[in-house]
Protein backbone atom coordinates (compact mmCIF):
# COMPACT_ATOMS: atom_id res chain seq x y z
CA UNK A 1 0.00 0.00 0.00
CA UNK A 2 1.51 3.34 -1.07
CA UNK A 3 2.12 5.86 1.67
CA UNK A 4 0.62 9.26 0.82
CA UNK A 5 3.19 11.96 0.31
CA UNK A 6 3.43 14.38 3.20
CA UNK A 7 2.11 17.81 2.12
CA UNK A 8 4.76 20.42 1.42
CA UNK A 9 4.39 23.97 2.81
CA UNK A 10 4.20 25.42 -0.71
CA UNK A 11 1.59 22.83 -1.63
CA UNK A 12 -0.54 23.74 1.39
CA UNK A 13 -0.43 27.45 0.53
CA UNK A 14 -1.25 26.71 -3.09
CA UNK A 15 -4.17 24.48 -2.08
CA UNK A 16 -5.58 27.32 0.03
CA UNK A 17 -5.25 29.82 -2.79
CA UNK A 18 -6.74 27.40 -5.30
CA UNK A 19 -9.80 26.76 -3.13
CA UNK A 20 -10.30 30.49 -2.51
CA UNK A 21 -10.03 31.40 -6.18
CA UNK A 22 -12.41 28.69 -7.33
CA UNK A 23 -14.97 29.60 -4.65
CA UNK A 24 -14.94 33.31 -5.54
CA UNK A 25 -15.64 32.59 -9.22
CA UNK A 26 -18.75 30.62 -8.32
CA UNK A 27 -19.88 33.26 -5.82
CA UNK A 28 -19.71 35.89 -8.57
CA UNK A 29 -22.13 33.97 -10.79
CA UNK A 30 -24.52 32.98 -7.99
CA UNK A 31 -27.12 35.67 -8.88
CA UNK A 32 -27.30 34.53 -12.54
CA UNK A 33 -29.91 32.34 -14.17
CA UNK A 34 -28.95 29.77 -16.80
CA UNK A 35 -30.09 32.26 -19.44
CA UNK A 36 -28.00 35.07 -17.89
CA UNK A 37 -24.97 32.79 -17.89
CA UNK A 38 -25.40 31.68 -21.51
CA UNK A 39 -25.82 34.96 -23.40
CA UNK A 40 -22.92 36.75 -25.13
CA UNK A 41 -23.44 40.52 -25.33
CA UNK A 42 -20.65 41.29 -27.85
CA UNK A 43 -17.63 39.64 -29.46
CA UNK A 44 -15.23 41.04 -26.84
CA UNK A 45 -17.25 39.53 -23.99
CA UNK A 46 -17.90 35.90 -23.12
CA UNK A 47 -20.85 34.24 -21.39
CA UNK A 48 -20.42 33.65 -17.67
CA UNK A 49 -20.87 29.92 -18.28
CA UNK A 50 -17.98 29.96 -20.74
CA UNK A 51 -15.69 31.66 -18.20
CA UNK A 52 -16.60 29.00 -15.64
CA UNK A 53 -15.82 26.20 -18.06
CA UNK A 54 -12.76 27.70 -19.76
CA UNK A 55 -10.87 28.24 -16.51
CA UNK A 56 -11.68 24.63 -15.64
CA UNK A 57 -10.55 23.39 -19.05
CA UNK A 58 -7.23 25.18 -18.49
CA UNK A 59 -6.65 23.25 -15.25
CA UNK A 60 -7.85 19.94 -16.65
CA UNK A 61 -5.70 20.25 -19.77
CA UNK A 62 -2.39 21.55 -18.50
CA UNK A 63 -2.34 19.79 -15.11
CA UNK A 64 -4.60 16.75 -14.94
CA UNK A 65 -4.21 15.58 -18.53
CA UNK A 66 -0.49 16.26 -18.70
CA UNK A 67 0.66 15.27 -15.19
CA UNK A 68 -1.78 12.78 -13.68
CA UNK A 69 -1.36 9.26 -15.00
CA UNK A 70 -4.60 7.59 -16.03
CA UNK A 71 -6.71 10.75 -15.84
CA UNK A 72 -9.68 10.65 -18.25
CA UNK A 73 -11.26 13.86 -19.53
CA UNK A 74 -14.58 14.71 -17.92
CA UNK A 75 -16.09 15.17 -21.39
CA UNK A 76 -14.11 14.77 -24.61
CA UNK A 77 -16.25 17.43 -26.32
CA UNK A 78 -15.29 20.17 -23.87
CA UNK A 79 -11.79 21.01 -25.23
CA UNK A 80 -13.35 22.12 -28.53
CA UNK A 81 -15.97 24.21 -26.72
CA UNK A 82 -13.81 25.82 -24.07
CA UNK A 83 -10.33 26.29 -25.52
CA UNK A 84 -9.83 30.03 -26.01
CA UNK A 85 -6.94 30.78 -28.35
CA UNK A 86 -4.35 28.03 -27.87
CA UNK A 87 -3.47 26.95 -31.40
CA UNK A 88 -1.31 24.13 -30.02
CA UNK A 89 -4.42 22.60 -28.46
CA UNK A 90 -6.22 22.21 -31.78
CA UNK A 91 -9.53 23.36 -33.21
CA UNK A 92 -11.98 25.33 -31.08
CA UNK A 93 -15.40 26.95 -31.21
CA UNK A 94 -15.51 30.48 -32.67
CA UNK A 95 -15.09 33.21 -30.05
CA UNK A 96 -17.88 35.29 -31.58
CA UNK A 97 -20.32 32.36 -31.22
CA UNK A 98 -19.73 31.40 -27.60
CA UNK A 99 -23.26 32.55 -26.86
CA UNK A 100 -24.55 29.67 -28.98
CA UNK A 101 -23.30 27.14 -26.42
CA UNK A 102 -26.66 26.84 -24.65
CA UNK A 103 -25.66 23.34 -23.60
CA UNK A 104 -24.04 22.08 -21.43
CA UNK A 105 -26.27 23.81 -18.89
CA UNK A 106 -24.99 25.98 -16.06
CA UNK A 107 -25.63 23.08 -13.69
CA UNK A 108 -23.54 20.75 -15.86
CA UNK A 109 -20.70 23.28 -16.06
CA UNK A 110 -20.68 23.64 -12.28
CA UNK A 111 -20.52 19.84 -12.03
CA UNK A 112 -17.53 19.93 -14.41
CA UNK A 113 -15.82 22.37 -12.05
CA UNK A 114 -16.49 20.11 -9.07
CA UNK A 115 -15.08 17.10 -10.91
CA UNK A 116 -11.85 18.92 -11.82
CA UNK A 117 -11.49 20.53 -8.38
CA UNK A 118 -11.77 17.13 -6.72
CA UNK A 119 -9.18 15.64 -9.06
CA UNK A 120 -6.76 18.54 -8.55
CA UNK A 121 -7.08 18.33 -4.77
CA UNK A 122 -6.44 14.59 -4.81
CA UNK A 123 -3.40 14.94 -7.08
CA UNK A 124 -1.91 18.03 -5.48
CA UNK A 125 0.35 16.39 -2.85
CA UNK A 126 2.14 14.37 -5.55
CA UNK A 127 2.34 16.93 -8.35
CA UNK A 128 5.87 17.77 -9.58
CA UNK A 129 7.22 21.32 -9.43
CA UNK A 130 6.37 21.96 -13.08
CA UNK A 131 2.72 21.13 -12.41
CA UNK A 132 2.66 23.29 -9.26
CA UNK A 133 3.95 26.22 -11.30
CA UNK A 134 1.15 25.64 -13.80
CA UNK A 135 -1.39 25.44 -11.00
CA UNK A 136 -0.22 28.83 -9.73
CA UNK A 137 -0.54 30.13 -13.28
CA UNK A 138 -4.02 28.61 -13.38
CA UNK A 139 -5.01 30.51 -10.22
CA UNK A 140 -3.81 33.82 -11.66
CA UNK A 141 -5.44 32.96 -14.98
CA UNK A 142 -8.76 32.43 -13.21
CA UNK A 143 -8.36 35.71 -11.30
CA UNK A 144 -8.05 37.45 -14.66
CA UNK A 145 -11.25 35.75 -15.74
CA UNK A 146 -12.96 36.83 -12.52
CA UNK A 147 -12.41 40.43 -13.56
CA UNK A 148 -13.55 39.68 -17.10
CA UNK A 149 -16.57 37.87 -15.66
CA UNK A 150 -17.62 40.92 -13.65
CA UNK A 151 -17.19 43.32 -16.55
CA UNK A 152 -18.87 40.97 -19.02
CA UNK A 153 -21.82 40.62 -16.64
CA UNK A 154 -22.05 44.40 -16.44
CA UNK A 155 -22.02 44.77 -20.22
CA UNK A 156 -24.66 42.07 -20.59
CA UNK A 157 -27.04 43.61 -18.07
CA UNK A 158 -26.58 47.02 -19.68
CA UNK A 159 -28.12 45.59 -22.88
CA UNK A 160 -31.30 44.62 -21.03
CA UNK A 161 -33.95 47.41 -21.23
CA UNK A 162 -34.89 46.61 -17.62
CA UNK A 163 -31.32 47.43 -16.52
CA UNK A 164 -31.44 44.86 -13.72
CA UNK A 165 -29.24 45.23 -10.65
CA UNK A 166 -27.18 42.09 -10.05
CA UNK A 167 -26.21 43.31 -6.58
CA UNK A 168 -28.72 45.89 -5.31
CA UNK A 169 -27.18 48.37 -2.89
CA UNK A 170 -28.19 51.42 -0.91
CA UNK A 171 -27.69 54.77 -2.58
CA UNK A 172 -24.47 56.36 -1.39
CA UNK A 173 -24.24 59.89 -0.08
CA UNK A 174 -21.94 61.88 -2.40
CA UNK A 175 -18.72 63.10 -0.83
CA UNK A 176 -16.99 66.40 -1.46
CA UNK A 177 -15.07 66.77 -4.69
CA UNK A 178 -11.33 66.33 -4.23
CA UNK A 179 -9.14 69.38 -4.58
CA UNK A 180 -7.12 70.12 -7.70
CA UNK A 181 -4.63 67.51 -8.88
CA UNK A 182 -1.24 67.70 -7.19
CA UNK A 183 1.80 66.73 -9.19
CA UNK A 184 4.41 64.26 -7.99
CA UNK A 185 7.83 64.83 -9.50
CA UNK A 186 8.83 61.53 -11.06
CA UNK A 187 12.17 59.79 -11.07
CA UNK A 188 14.50 60.87 -13.84
CA UNK A 189 17.49 59.07 -15.29
CA UNK A 190 18.10 55.34 -15.48
CA UNK A 191 15.56 53.19 -13.59
CA UNK A 192 14.98 49.45 -13.43
CA UNK A 193 11.65 48.25 -14.77
CA UNK A 194 9.91 44.87 -14.75
CA UNK A 195 9.51 41.95 -12.39
CA UNK A 196 12.78 40.67 -11.07
CA UNK A 197 12.12 39.37 -7.60
CA UNK A 198 10.46 36.43 -5.91
CA UNK A 199 6.84 35.49 -6.36
CA UNK A 200 4.59 34.98 -9.34
CA UNK A 201 4.63 37.14 -12.46
CA UNK A 202 3.44 36.72 -16.03
CA UNK A 203 6.13 36.30 -18.66
CA UNK A 204 5.39 39.71 -20.24
CA UNK A 205 6.46 41.47 -17.01
CA UNK A 206 10.12 40.62 -17.61
CA UNK A 207 12.97 40.49 -18.02
CA UNK A 208 13.80 43.29 -15.62
CA UNK A 209 15.72 45.92 -17.53
CA UNK A 210 16.89 49.52 -17.49
CA UNK A 211 14.85 52.38 -18.90
CA UNK A 212 15.67 56.08 -19.29
CA UNK A 213 13.13 58.52 -17.85
CA UNK A 214 13.24 62.22 -18.72
CA UNK A 215 12.11 64.87 -16.17
CA UNK A 216 8.37 64.58 -15.65
CA UNK A 217 5.58 64.73 -13.09
CA UNK A 218 2.64 62.39 -12.52
CA UNK A 219 -0.76 63.21 -11.02
CA UNK A 220 -1.42 62.16 -7.42
CA UNK A 221 -4.87 60.81 -8.32
CA UNK A 222 -6.98 59.76 -11.26
CA UNK A 223 -9.41 61.99 -13.15
CA UNK A 224 -12.88 62.20 -11.61
CA UNK A 225 -16.36 62.02 -13.10
CA UNK A 226 -16.83 65.69 -12.27
CA UNK A 227 -13.72 66.66 -14.20
CA UNK A 228 -14.81 64.50 -17.11
CA UNK A 229 -18.15 66.29 -17.07
CA UNK A 230 -16.28 69.55 -17.64
CA UNK A 231 -14.57 67.98 -20.66
CA UNK A 232 -17.97 67.01 -22.06
CA UNK A 233 -19.48 70.44 -21.34
CA UNK A 234 -16.54 72.12 -23.08
CA UNK A 235 -17.27 70.16 -26.26
CA UNK A 236 -14.48 67.65 -25.77
CA UNK A 237 -16.23 64.98 -27.82
CA UNK A 238 -16.98 67.44 -30.62
CA UNK A 239 -13.54 69.04 -31.09
CA UNK A 240 -11.18 67.06 -33.36
CA UNK A 241 -8.24 69.16 -32.15
CA UNK A 242 -7.82 66.93 -29.07
CA UNK A 243 -8.17 63.56 -30.79
CA UNK A 244 -5.84 61.18 -32.54
CA UNK A 245 -6.96 60.57 -36.13
CA UNK A 246 -8.07 56.99 -35.38
CA UNK A 247 -9.79 58.17 -32.22
CA UNK A 248 -11.72 60.91 -34.00
CA UNK A 249 -12.83 58.43 -36.67
CA UNK A 250 -14.01 56.10 -33.88
CA UNK A 251 -15.95 58.88 -32.13
CA UNK A 252 -17.72 59.89 -35.33
CA UNK A 253 -18.43 56.34 -36.51
CA UNK A 254 -19.76 55.17 -33.15
CA UNK A 255 -21.49 58.39 -32.08
CA UNK A 256 -19.54 58.55 -28.81
CA UNK A 257 -20.55 61.45 -26.54
CA UNK A 258 -19.63 60.20 -23.04
CA UNK A 259 -18.05 57.25 -21.21
CA UNK A 260 -19.67 53.85 -21.62
CA UNK A 261 -22.83 53.35 -19.52
CA UNK A 262 -23.39 57.12 -19.10
CA UNK A 263 -26.77 58.59 -20.06
CA UNK A 264 -28.18 62.07 -19.62
CA UNK A 265 -31.63 62.13 -18.08
CA UNK A 266 -33.37 65.49 -17.55
CA UNK A 267 -30.02 67.24 -17.78
CA UNK A 268 -28.39 64.94 -15.19
CA UNK A 269 -25.72 62.37 -16.06
CA UNK A 270 -26.35 58.86 -14.78
CA UNK A 271 -24.39 55.64 -15.10
CA UNK A 272 -25.37 51.98 -15.18
CA UNK A 273 -23.58 49.61 -12.82
CA UNK A 274 -24.07 46.21 -11.26
CA UNK A 275 -26.20 47.97 -8.65
CA UNK A 276 -28.49 49.42 -11.34
CA UNK A 277 -28.66 52.92 -12.79
CA UNK A 278 -27.55 55.71 -10.47
CA UNK A 279 -26.62 59.40 -10.72
CA UNK A 280 -22.96 59.99 -11.51
CA UNK A 281 -20.81 60.52 -8.40
CA UNK A 282 -18.69 63.56 -9.34
CA UNK A 283 -15.94 62.65 -6.85
CA UNK A 284 -15.45 59.06 -8.06
CA UNK A 285 -12.83 58.20 -10.68
CA UNK A 286 -14.14 58.25 -14.23
CA UNK A 287 -14.23 54.76 -15.70
CA UNK A 288 -15.15 52.84 -18.85
CA UNK A 289 -13.21 55.16 -21.13
CA UNK A 290 -11.10 54.05 -24.08
CA UNK A 291 -7.47 54.87 -24.78
CA UNK A 292 -8.72 57.28 -27.43
CA UNK A 293 -10.85 59.12 -24.85
CA UNK A 294 -8.06 59.09 -22.25
CA UNK A 295 -5.59 60.55 -24.74
CA UNK A 296 -8.08 63.22 -25.87
CA UNK A 297 -8.85 64.22 -22.29
CA UNK A 298 -5.13 64.52 -21.51
CA UNK A 299 -4.69 66.79 -24.54
CA UNK A 300 -7.67 68.92 -23.46
CA UNK A 301 -6.21 69.19 -19.94
CA UNK A 302 -2.82 70.34 -21.24
CA UNK A 303 -1.12 67.14 -20.14
CA UNK A 304 -0.42 63.65 -21.47
CA UNK A 305 -0.71 60.02 -20.41
CA UNK A 306 2.23 58.60 -18.44
CA UNK A 307 4.45 56.00 -20.01
CA UNK A 308 4.21 52.60 -18.37
CA UNK A 309 7.79 53.06 -17.14
CA UNK A 310 7.00 56.42 -15.48
CA UNK A 311 3.95 54.80 -13.89
CA UNK A 312 5.87 51.80 -12.54
CA UNK A 313 8.66 53.95 -11.12
CA UNK A 314 6.08 56.10 -9.30
CA UNK A 315 4.03 53.16 -8.03
CA UNK A 316 6.91 50.91 -6.93
CA UNK A 317 6.66 51.81 -3.23
CA UNK A 318 2.86 51.61 -2.98
CA UNK A 319 0.91 48.62 -1.66
CA UNK A 320 -0.39 46.68 -4.65
CA UNK A 321 -2.91 44.91 -2.40
CA UNK A 322 -4.34 48.20 -1.12
CA UNK A 323 -7.16 50.33 -2.38
CA UNK A 324 -10.61 49.39 -3.63
CA UNK A 325 -10.23 45.92 -5.16
CA UNK A 326 -12.36 42.78 -5.38
CA UNK A 327 -12.61 40.77 -2.14
CA UNK A 328 -15.99 39.08 -2.49
CA UNK A 329 -19.10 38.97 -4.62
CA UNK A 330 -21.13 42.14 -4.33
CA UNK A 331 -21.46 45.67 -5.75
CA UNK A 332 -18.37 46.61 -7.75
CA UNK A 333 -17.68 50.28 -8.50
CA UNK A 334 -14.92 52.86 -8.15
CA UNK A 335 -15.02 54.87 -4.93
CA UNK A 336 -13.94 58.46 -4.29
CA UNK A 337 -10.39 58.82 -3.01
CA UNK A 338 -10.40 59.97 0.61
CA UNK A 339 -6.70 60.07 1.34
CA UNK A 340 -3.28 60.48 -0.28
CA UNK A 341 -1.91 59.12 -3.55
CA UNK A 342 -2.85 55.56 -4.45
CA UNK A 343 -1.87 53.68 -7.57
CA UNK A 344 -3.92 50.51 -7.07
CA UNK A 345 -7.65 49.88 -7.02
CA UNK A 346 -10.74 51.59 -8.46
CA UNK A 347 -9.70 51.80 -12.13
CA UNK A 348 -7.00 50.51 -14.45
CA UNK A 349 -4.96 53.44 -15.72
CA UNK A 350 -4.20 53.91 -19.40
CA UNK A 351 -0.60 54.64 -20.29
CA UNK A 352 0.80 56.00 -23.53
CA UNK A 353 2.90 52.86 -24.02
CA UNK A 354 2.28 50.28 -26.71
CA UNK A 355 2.14 46.68 -25.48
CA UNK A 356 5.40 45.30 -26.83
CA UNK A 357 8.01 42.85 -25.50
CA UNK A 358 10.74 43.96 -23.12
CA UNK A 359 14.36 43.51 -24.26
CA UNK A 360 15.23 39.81 -24.04
CA UNK A 361 11.63 38.61 -23.71
CA UNK A 362 11.06 34.96 -24.52
CA UNK A 363 7.66 33.24 -24.26
CA UNK A 364 7.37 30.04 -22.25
CA UNK A 365 7.76 26.70 -23.97
CA UNK A 366 4.67 24.81 -25.11
CA UNK A 367 1.05 25.88 -25.43
CA UNK A 368 1.16 28.20 -22.39
CA UNK A 369 3.74 30.24 -24.30
CA UNK A 370 0.75 31.58 -26.25
CA UNK A 371 -0.54 33.26 -23.09
CA UNK A 372 0.79 36.81 -23.63
CA UNK A 373 3.42 37.15 -26.32
CA UNK A 374 1.16 36.58 -29.31
CA UNK A 375 -0.92 39.65 -28.39
CA UNK A 376 1.94 42.16 -28.51
CA UNK A 377 0.52 44.10 -31.46
CA UNK A 378 -1.84 47.06 -31.67
CA UNK A 379 -2.68 47.27 -27.96
CA UNK A 380 -1.84 49.73 -25.18
CA UNK A 381 -0.68 49.05 -21.63
CA UNK A 382 -2.77 49.78 -18.55
CA UNK A 383 -1.28 49.73 -15.07
CA UNK A 384 -2.52 49.30 -11.50
CA UNK A 385 -5.73 47.39 -10.81
CA UNK A 386 -9.45 48.09 -10.54
CA UNK A 387 -12.41 47.55 -8.26
CA UNK A 388 -12.98 44.29 -10.19
CA UNK A 389 -9.40 43.00 -9.79
CA UNK A 390 -9.13 40.26 -7.15
CA UNK A 391 -7.04 41.58 -4.28
CA UNK A 392 -3.54 40.10 -4.33
CA UNK A 393 -3.53 39.65 -8.10
CA UNK A 394 -1.69 42.85 -9.10
CA UNK A 395 1.92 44.04 -8.77
CA UNK A 396 3.75 47.26 -9.69
CA UNK A 397 5.16 45.40 -12.71
CA UNK A 398 1.77 44.03 -13.86
CA UNK A 399 0.97 44.85 -17.49
CA UNK A 400 -2.68 44.81 -18.54
CA UNK A 401 -3.43 45.54 -22.19
CA UNK A 402 -6.36 46.33 -24.44
CA UNK A 403 -7.05 47.70 -27.89
CA UNK A 404 -7.43 51.49 -28.00
CA UNK A 405 -11.18 51.47 -28.67
CA UNK A 406 -12.11 49.05 -25.86
CA UNK A 407 -13.76 50.45 -22.74
CA UNK A 408 -16.03 47.84 -21.16
CA UNK A 409 -13.38 47.20 -18.49
CA UNK A 410 -12.96 49.51 -15.47
CA UNK A 411 -10.46 51.77 -17.24
CA UNK A 412 -9.60 55.30 -16.14
CA UNK A 413 -7.05 58.10 -16.49
CA UNK A 414 -4.05 59.41 -14.56
CA UNK A 415 -2.30 62.39 -16.12
CA UNK A 416 1.39 63.16 -16.54
CA UNK A 417 3.38 66.08 -17.88
CA UNK A 418 6.92 66.92 -18.93
CA UNK A 419 9.09 69.11 -16.73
Amino acid sequence: MRTKTKPRPRTDALATRFAKVRALTEALVAPLSDADASVQSMDDASPAKWHLAHTTWFLETFILRDFVAGYALHDERFPFLFNSYYEAEGQRHSRARRGMITRPSLTEVLAYRTHVDTAISAALPDLPEAALALLMLGCHHEEQHQELLVTDMLHLMAQNPLEPAIWPAERKVPVAMPGPINWIEGKAGIVEIGHGGDGFSFDCEGPRHKSLLTPHAIADRTVTNGEWGQFIADGGYADPHHWLSDGWAWVKAQGIVAPLYWEQQDGVWTRFGLDGRRPIDPAAPVTHVSFYEADAYASWAGARLPTEFEWEAAAATFDAAGGNQLDSAGPVEPRPATEGPAFFGDVWEWTGSAYRPYPGFKPAEGAVGEYNGKFMSGQFVLRGSSCATPRGHARPSYRNFFYPHQRWQFTGVRLAKDL
